[in-house]
């Protein structure tokens, strides 16, 4: 089946032909046009603050036979990962999240000395020092050199490589094979879907288990997250796809869990086809209910387009009332989704006076395409902008109780997803 699949993708790109990377149906239908844009992590160092950047579209499709929503490879993994600016551990509730589900799996999959754990795509080992203080044998795979280096100072064992078939087949002809095979956020990273979920396959033991995390698109849609969208998430997923992907590659989805991380996401869990796990019930409710979603219906996609065009109008309008009352602005973070939103709302240093970040890679650079300086937290004491817009809005709680203080000069926080709103953290207080 893959073999196939690879002979029709190559046939189609050789007509010049969009098509879609799970089942190499012709892509036709938009989901959502964010226009042109640069890759949503190419910081830019003040040195080349003037030099001309590379756009690259940012044009949704949505195919009609498996429902994957998805972008063109106009980027290359390579070029995005090689020197990568997110690292993990900056936030807290995310490594918080990332302990949880390890102790939660060590429990549930008996993971002991003699198992062996992989994560792909590790990071700076955010998750994996939670199996490393347990004594569970582990194994990073992470391409970013830079991000990787941090996660061997922690003692993490970590290989410097993008996973794909050739990578899992090596492994497994060294005895390497996984208990556990873990994905956080990664899965829409990969432009070549079927190498990657066959390459798991192969690595997996014949009773392991492999969980996938990623942004569940019922909730992007519902809850218009269209900053999701950027040039390095190549796919953007429902249940139903995940079962189509599964089947294509001799898996099936046995457990399923709905998670609040990224604006709402899924855990799935696979294992091989007739393997030892029973399907829990929740999968097909789970199922149904995208169903009843509209999940299953391309006019469901489609319609997409005028929502966000909606938020863009809705945003900017409120921005500009606030600036014809002369009050400062400032962004908190600078993570890739709020790129996708400022390039694609147009804003720029006329709104925003500058962002802040925790982590010190980005201090001293530039978001790509708008240009706002980017600066370490405390230049939000110094400054005391009236508003400060949360990007990283699915850190909103932990963002307003970090920086409570700012209510004791009267600022205030403002949300720009799914709709524009106002947290006065001296309400919160009371």
């Amino acid at each position: 089946m893959n073999g196939e699949i690879s002979i029709s993708l190559a046939k189609n790109h050789a007509q010049n032909v969009a098509v879609c990377r799970l089942c190499s149906e012709p892509l036709q239908h938009t989901f959502v046009d964010l226009g042109m844009s640069p890759p949503c992590e190419s910081f830019v160092p003040a040195s080349a603050v003037n030099s001309v950047e590379e756009y690259y579209p940012l044009h949704a499709f949505v195919c009609s036979e498996c429902l994957l929503v998805q972008l063109q490879e106009y980027v290359t993994p390579e070029n995005i990962f090689q020197e990568y600016a997110y690292f993990s551990s900056y936030s807290d509730s995310w490594v918080a999240h990332a302990k949880r589900y390890c102790d939660q799996a060590a429990e549930r999959f008996n993971l002991g000395s003699e198992s062996f754990v992989v994560e792909v795509a590790s990071n700076d080992g955010y998750l994996l020092q939670h199996f490393l203080e347990k004594d569970i044998p582990i194994l990073g795979i992470e391409p970013a050199i830079n991000v990787a280096k941090v996660a061997v100072e922690k003692g993490i064992p970590t290989l410097t490589d993008f996973f794909c078939t050739t990578l899992a087949s090596e492994m497994a002809a060294e005895g390497k094979q996984a208990d556990l095979i873990i994905g956080n956020n990664v899965l829409a990273q990969v432009p070549d879907l079927n190498d990657f979920v066959a390459g798991m396959k192969l690595l997996l033991k014949s009773a392991g288990v492999i969980t996938l995390e990623f942004p569940h698109i019922e909730k992007l849609i519902a809850e218009n997250q269209f900053d999701t969208i950027y040039h390095e998430h190549f796919s953007y997923f429902s249940l139903l796809t995940i079962e189509i992907m599964a089947e294509r590659n001799g898996l099936m989805v046995f457990d399923v869990e709905e998670l609040p991380t990224h604006g709402g996401s899924l855990r799935v869990y696979l294992t091989h086809e007739n393997g030892p796990w029973q399907r829990e019930p929740r999968v097909d409710t789970l199922l149904e209910r995208e169903r009843q979603a509209g999940l299953d219906s391309i006019d469901t996609y489609t319609a997409f387009a005028e929502a966000t065009r909606q938020t863009k109008r809705n945003l900017l309008s409120f921005l500009i009332r606030l600036k014809e009352m002369r009050k400062s602005i400032c962004a908190y973070g600078a993570p890739g989704k709020g790129n996708t939103l400022l390039n694609y709302c147009g804003i720029g240093t006329d709104f925003i006076d500058f962002a802040v970040d925790r982590n010190p890679y980005k201090h001293g650079r530039f978001t790509p395409g708008m240009h706002i300086p980017i600066m370490p937290i405390d230049e939000i004491v110094r400054a005391k902008p009236d508003y400060v817009l949360i990007l990283p809005w699915n850190l909103k709680g932990e963002i307003v109780e970090q920086m409570s203080s700012i209510g004791e000069w009267g600022g205030k926080f403002v949300v720009p997803i799914p709709d524009v709103s106002i947290i006065d953290p001296r309400e919160r207080a009371l």
